[in-house]
């Protein structure tokens, strides 16, 4: 009998172990989501451009709990410019589908965008296509962010 448990306790304690991958489980990615996330790099590819974001005088933060996510923008030296936004969101493998609810702009209010997430070290990477044609958004962006909480 005490082989017996002590063989249950062996097994339990190797399956709790993670394996600290760039491709994770759905339910270690999701757990790996939620935190407070500082952009660091923003690329929008728009027609023929690329654009990449000065963050050298602003803040972007993404916060993100089991089922929602929040963002906001602030300038460092005023507080001009200042947006945000929030919702829920879904993850699926490394397919995240952001619902925004709560936003200043009629056109995207409760639309769905698709991304894909993954990561690189300490680095969230999401990727996708902002397609909103009432607001006239058609453009692939790649944004990365690095844990602050």
């Amino acid at each position: 009998m005490k082989t017996l448990i002590y063989i249950i306790t062996i097994s339990f304690t190797l399956s709790s172990c993670t394996n600290k991958t760039a491709n994770k489980s759905l339910e270690k990615q999701s757990n790996a989501l939620v935190g407070t996330w500082k952009m660091v790099y923003a690329e929008i590819k728009e027609n023929d451009s690329v654009q990449v974001k000065d963050l050298t005088s602003s803040s972007f933060i993404k916060i993100i709990n089991e089922s929602h996510f929040s963002f906001f923008n602030q300038e460092h030296a005023s507080t001009d410019n200042f947006y945000g936004g929030a919702g829920t969101y879904s993850l699926n493998g490394n397919d995240y589908v952001e619902t925004l609810s709560y936003t200043s702009v009629a056109e995207v209010k409760n639309h769905q965008f698709p991304f894909r997430v993954h990561f690189k070290g300490d680095t969230l990477i999401q990727t996708g296509l902002e397609e909103v044609k009432a607001a006239g958004i058609n453009r692939e962006i790649t944004e990365k962010y690095i844990r602050i909480n």
